[in-house]
C-alpha cells in the first residue's frame, strides 16, 4: 500500500483535477471499489485500514474495503463543507473528485443544474450478474448528460472464476449496447475490487488482460482544460452609460479578454474592438482579464448590443439557431406542455419558447428505459429528450464542450421549473440565410458615422415596422399613415413595398422564387436600416405563410428591432405571435399612433427633454 502524503506535499504534486462519476448498483460493488481506491493510492489517514480492521475483528465481522469507503466519507465531512456525495482522492499528480449521489433523481438534478460536474465515469457492471437493466440504465443515465469517457468495470470476477470467456461475452453486449447510445468506452477491464485485482496492479489471476488497471485507466481520461486556456465566452450581464462612456459588463466565464482584442458579440453579429477594460477600485486599470473575472469593457465604437449577448472572438463563435435538442430535468409543479410558452435562461439571455417535441422520457427514479414518444407532457421528476423552439435567435453551446452557456433553465409563470443540458443544435428553417448574414455583417463595410450617431441626430433608432395580414384589410393605406406621421414629427422614415421590388430588383425572378424574393427584400431593408431609417413595410408579394416570412426578414435584418403589426378583418387569431394586432380598423389615424406609442414603449423612438433625445433604453 502506497504511503499517505501530508497535505503540503499533496497540495505541491497535484497538477489538476478530475471529477468522476461512479455508477452502479450498490450490490456491483461500488463502495468496495472505492474503498480500494482510497487504500491504494495512500489516500486514506495513517492507521485508518488497522484501525477499521480492528473493528471489523471485534464485532466478528468480515474485513471488507466498502468500510474503509465509509469511514472516508465521514473523515473529510469533518470541519469541511462539501457535498456528502462527493469525496476524492489523488494519484500520480492529479486529484479525482469522486461524485456518488444516493440517488438517480438527486445525481440527474445535481448535474444538469450544474452543482456536479462529471468529466468521466466508472461504470460497474457485476460479472456474475452479467449486463441486466439496471447496467442498461446507468449507461442510459450517461448518455444523457454527454458523458463520453467511460471505462466499464466487470467487476466481482472472482466469483466466475476469472473467466475470460465471460467477461468476453459481456464486454460484446455492453458495447453493443452503448454503441446504441452513441457512448464508446474507452477500456472495459475486468477486475476484483475485493481481492485488488486489476484495480491499482495488475492481476496474475487474469494474465489475458492486456490492458489498464482501473487506476491506469482514469489516468488516460483527458481533463476538462483550464477555463482561461478554453476560447473566450463573456456573457453580457448590462450595458451602463458614463458620461459619453457606454461600459458593457459582465463575468468571462471561459477565456481570455484584453484590450485590442477584436471581438464578436453573438447573436447580433455585431463587432467591434475592445478599447479599455474596467475594474471596480483597481489602478490602473487593466489591460487583460480571464475567466472567473467580472469586467467591464469598452468598444472603439458604439454599437447596440443588449443584455444576453455572447461576446466571444471570430475564430470560436458561439451557436446560433432558433431550434436546439436537449436533455431536461423538470421540477415544476404543473407538468411540462408541449407548444406552451415558457421563458428559457441561459447564462444571461431570456427568450421565450415551446417544447416543439418530446423525443424519450424517462423516470428519474427509477431511470425507466419507456420511450413514451407519444405522451405530450413531462412530470415532475422525470428527464426527457427534447427539442425546443425559441421566439428570436439564441448564442450557445453543446454542454460537453462549454458548460455555463451549454446549460439553462426554463420558467413557468416566473418559477424556475427546469434545468437542462444542450446536446445537439437543430438547424431551423433560417439557418443558410443566418449564416450568409453572419458572413456579410462580419465583412461589412462601415463609414465614420455609426447607428448611435445616427439614432440621437434623428431621435430614433433604425428599425422595422413591418405590417402583416390580407391584401383587403387595409395595412398597406395604414403603412402610409405611419409614414406620414412620423415625418410630421421630423423622423427619418421611408415605406418600403414590396411590389416595388418585384418590379425592379426581382423582375427575374418566378412566383416560385419566393425564397430568393425574401432573401433581395432583406438585403435591401438591411441596407436602408444601415442608414439609420426607421422603415415602414409591407409584406404582400412574398407568397408564404406569414410565420416563415416574419422569420426570414427577422434574421436578414437583426439585430435591429422589428416591430409586427397584424392586421386582419375579423377576429380571428393572428398566424404569428404579433406585437400588436387590429381588426379591420375605420380609423387609421388611431391606429397609427398606436403603432407609434409601441414604437416608444420599446425604446425605438426617443423621448425629447428640451432639445435632447433620450431613449427609455440605452443605445
Amino acid at each position: 500500500m502506497a504511503t499517505c502524503k501530508t497535505e503540503t506535499e499533496a497540495a505541491v504534486d497535484v497538477r489538476d483535477r478530475m471529477n468522476i462519476v461512479i455508477v452502479g448498483s450498490v450490490d456491483h460493488g461500488k463502495s468496495t471499489l472505492l474503498g480500494r481506491l482510497y487504500a491504494d493510492t495512500g489516500t486514506l489517514p495513517e492507521g485508518k485500514v488497522e484501525k477499521i480492521q480492528a473493528i471489523c475483528k471485534q464485532q466478528g465481522k468480515e474485513f471488507e474495503y466498502a468500510f474503509l469507503f465509509d469511514a472516508f466519507l465521514e473523515e473529510q465531512q469533518q470541519g469541511v463543507t462539501i457535498d456528502t456525495a462527493r469525496t476524492f482522492f489523488q494519484w500520480a499528480g492529479r486529484q479525482y473528485i469522486i461524485i456518488d449521489a444516493p440517488g438517480h433523481k438527486e445525481f440527474l438534478k445535481n448535474m444538469i443544474s450544474g452543482a456536479a460536474r462529471a468529466e468521466a465515469a466508472l461504470l460497474l457492471i457485476d460479472a456474475l450478474e452479467g449486463v441486466k437493466d439496471q447496467s442498461k440504465r446507468h449507461g442510459l443515465l450517461l448518455s444523457m448528460l454527454g458523458v463520453k469517457q467511460v471505462t466499464v468495470v466487470v467487476n466481482k470476477m472472482d466469483l466466475v472464476d476469472y473467466s475470460q470467456e465471460t467477461f468476453a461475452l459481456i464486454e460484446k453486449e455492453y458495447r453493443a449496447f452503448l454503441a446504441q447510445l452513441d457512448v464508446t468506452p474507452q477500456f472495459v477491464i475486468p477486475a476484483s475490487a475485493k481481492r485488488g485485482d486489476n484495480i491499482a496492479t495488475p492481476s496474475p489471476q487474469m494474465a489475458w488482460h492486456t490492458g489498464p488497471t482501473v487506476l491506469e485507466s482514469l489516468a488516460q481520461f483527458s481533463s476538462e482544460s483550464e477555463q482561461a486556456e478554453q476560447p473566450l465566452r463573456f456573457p453580457l450581464q448590462d450595458v451602463y452609460k458614463f458620461d459619453a462612456r457606454r461600459i458593457l459588463t459582465g463575468r468571462i466565464a471561459s477565456g481570455r479578454l484584453k484590450v485590442g482584442d477584436q471581438v464578436i458579440f453573438s447573436p447580433s453579429n455585431k463587432s467591434a474592438v475592445v478599447q479599455t477594460l474596467e475594474a471596480f477600485n483597481i489602478e490602473p486599470p487593466p489591460t487583460q482579464a480571464q475567466a472567473g473575472q467580472s469586467v467591464g469593457i469598452t468598444l472603439d465604437e458604439q454599437i447596440f448590443v443588449e443584455r444576453g449577448e455572447i461576446v466571444s472572438h471570430e475564430s470560436s463563435l458561439p451557436l446560433v439557431s432558433t431550434t436546439f435538442r436537449a436533455n431536461l430535468f423538470w421540477l415544476g409543479r404543473r407538468p411540462l406542455e408541449m407548444d406552451k410558452s415558457y421563458l428559457v435562461r441561459l447564462a444571461t439571455h431570456e427568450v421565450e419558447c415551446r417544447v416543439a417535441e418530446i423525443h424519450r422520457i424517462v423516470d428519474a427514479d427509477n431511470l425507466s428505459l419507456d420511450q413514451q414518444q407519444t405522451n405530450a407532457v413531462v412530470k415532475r421528476n422525470e428527464v426527457a429528450d427534447v427539442t425546443i423552439q425559441t421566439r428570436a435567435p439564441l448564442a450557445f453551446d453543446l454542454y460537453s464542450d462549454f458548460e455555463t452557456t451549454g446549460r439553462f433553465v426554463l420558467v413557468d409563470d416566473y418559477d424556475v421549473s427546469g434545468g437542462g443540458i444542450i446536446t445537439e443544435m437543430v438547424a431551423d428553417r433560417e439557418e443558410t440565410l443566418r449564416i450568409e448574414a453572419r458572413q456579410r455583417d462580419f465583412a461589412w463595410v462601415t463609414g465614420d458615422v455609426t447607428l448611435a450617431d445616427r439614432a440621437k441626430h434623428y431621435g430614433h433608432r433604425a428599425a422595422l415596422v413591418l405590417l402583416i395580414g390580407p391584401d383587403t384589410t387595409g395595412k398597406t393605406f395604414l403603412a402610409k399613415k405611419v409614414e406620414s406621421t412620423l415625418v410630421a414629427e421630423g423622423r427619418h422614415v421611408y415605406m418600403l413595398d414590396p411590389e416595388n421590388l418585384r418590379r425592379g430588383l426581382d423582375a427575374d425572378l418566378q412566383e416560385g422564387d419566393a425564397r430568393e424574393m425574401i432573401r433581395r427584400y432583406g438585403e435591401v431593408a438591411r441596407l436602408l436600416i444601415d442608414t439609420g431609417v426607421l422603415l415602414i413595410s409591407t409584406t404582400n408579394s412574398f407568397n408564404l405563410p406569414a410565420d416563415q416570412t416574419v422569420e426570414a426578414i427577422r434574421t436578414l435584418v437583426h439585430p435591429a428591432p422589428v416591430l409586427t403589426v397584424y392586421m386582419s378583418q375579423e377576429t380571428t387569431p393572428s398566424p404569428i405571435e404579433a406585437d400588436l394586432s387590429f381588426t379591420g380598423p375605420e380609423d387609421f389615424t388611431s391606429t397609427a399612433h398606436a403603432v407609434l406609442t409601441a414604437l416608444k414603449e420599446k425604446g425605438i423612438i426617443a423621448e425629447t427633454i428640451g432639445n435632447q433625445p433620450v431613449f427609455q433604453f440605452s443605445i
